[in-house]
């Protein structure tokens, strides 16, 4: 099958997780991908482990967010490898990179040095902060946006202080609205001859992530958030939205009408909760009565009563556990990919599917450089 891509070249200095998290997207969806990585270290990624798991050498990291993409070393400081690489810039749809602001001036590929080689590309940068005011120097670090962004005030119980997200939602989410710029550039460009600049911070990215709870924040009048003293999973919905103790493990309930719940799993203190508003005036009380009852029995047998009636329910599992359903074998959602020195190792696959086919590639992350002779010769540089 071809892919929607297919044809489009981009052009990546993009390290780390948010930016290369876009264009690891544009790969799969067919585009080619030249990661343009520094001499001797390449992408600092490869060195920068977020567990001491060590993949041929590297950063499990760099591997699981660059696979499918081809790696091409140059000094952009010096002027004959920076001139090599305008040649390849010249034939791109697609310049991207996520430095701070200044950096990619001082490589000579800011938008406008970009632009006046190849007048219709699509330019497109992620930042930490923007490229204005006082932040804007700041670190782009995951923990460090979900921190000021309000994210962490969201999450866990009342009274447990800040809870981070336990993934880096806000590289990824970023480098989402990258790719959804880049893709709504590449249409124009390809239908109006067109190019443009596309422009996501990772602030910015973070403070529309809470849409939702910013829209009720500015509607009551700025009242503080305040999350559920237990069992706490959304700080704005009602009882019983949360997660609850059973008796051999953890189960997740969404909205529901009380009384009917009590009803269903035989709690006679719940059906007195007759009113919506006590769902959420009296939510702690509610969800302290629910969390002792469930603990009562297994997890099974809760959800033998409540999926049956429809109540939004689910078994809390660990990754082990969910790989061994039949509801994930049939998604086939790992793939195993290869590195051109014959390491293979398993990770997760493009989530989206055209016309019923899976978006796969067998091509793992590359070595350092292990393109660039290629490359070379292909494109005359």
């Amino acid at each position: 099958m071809s892919k929607p891509l297919e044809g489009i070249l981009v052009v990546d200095f993009s390290q780390f997780l948010s930016a290369p998290s876009a264009s690891l997207r544009l790969a799969d969806l067919g585009a080619r991908v030249i990661k343009i990585e520094q001499p001797i270290t390449g992408d600092s990624t490869r060195e920068l482990y977020f567990s001491n798991l060590v993949m041929n050498g590297e950063s499990s990291m760099f591997h699981a967010i660059n696979r499918n993409k081809e790696s091409y070393q140059a000094n952009m400081k010096e002027v004959s490898d920076r001139e090599k690489v305008y040649k390849l810039i010249a034939k791109a749809d697609v310049v991207m990179h996520n430095f701070r602001p200044g950096v990619a001036e001082k490589l000579g590929i800011s938008f406008e040095a970009v632009k006046a080689i190849n007048s219709q590309i699509v330019y497109a940068e992620l930042s930490g902060y923007g490229k204005e005011g006082v932040w804007k120097d700041r670190p782009g670090l995951d923990l460090m946006l979900q921190s000021i962004s309000g994210l962490t005030t969201l999450n866990g119980n009342e009274g447990a202080g800040p809870v981070p997200i336990g993934l880096a939602v806000i590289d990824i989410l970023s480098g989402a609205h990258l790719c959804q710029g880049i893709l709504a550039c590449l249409y124009r460009k390809l239908n109006a001859q067109v190019g443009g600049r596309v422009e996501v911070s990772m602030l910015e990215s973070a403070i529309e992530y809470q849409f939702e709870s910013i829209t009720a924040f500015f509607t009551d009048g700025g009242q503080p958030t305040v999350r559920a003293k237990t069992n706490s999973a959304h700080a704005y919905l009602g009882a019983p939205y949360g997660v609850y103790p059973t008796q051999n493990g953890f189960i997740a309930l969404a909205m529901g009408q009380i009384p009917f719940l009590g009803e269903l799993l035989n709690c006679e203190e719940l059906k007195v909760f007759t009113e919506v508003e006590s769902w959420f005036t009296q939510r702690d009380e509610i969800k302290d009565i629910l969390g002792k009852h469930l603990q009562t029995k297994d997890t099974t047998d809760w959800l033998a009563v409540l999926e049956p009636a429809d109540i939004w329910c689910a078994e809390i599992m660990d990754w082990k556990t969910l790989f061994d359903t039949e509801a994930f074998k049939i998604l086939d959602m790992i793939q195993e990919v290869n590195m051109g020195d014959g390491f293979s190792y398993k990770t997760t696959r493009c989530p989206i599917q055209i016309n019923g086919a899976l978006l796969k590639s067998e091509i793992g992350s590359p070595m350092k450089g292990e393109h660039t002779s290629k490359i070379k010769e292909e494109f005359s540089l």
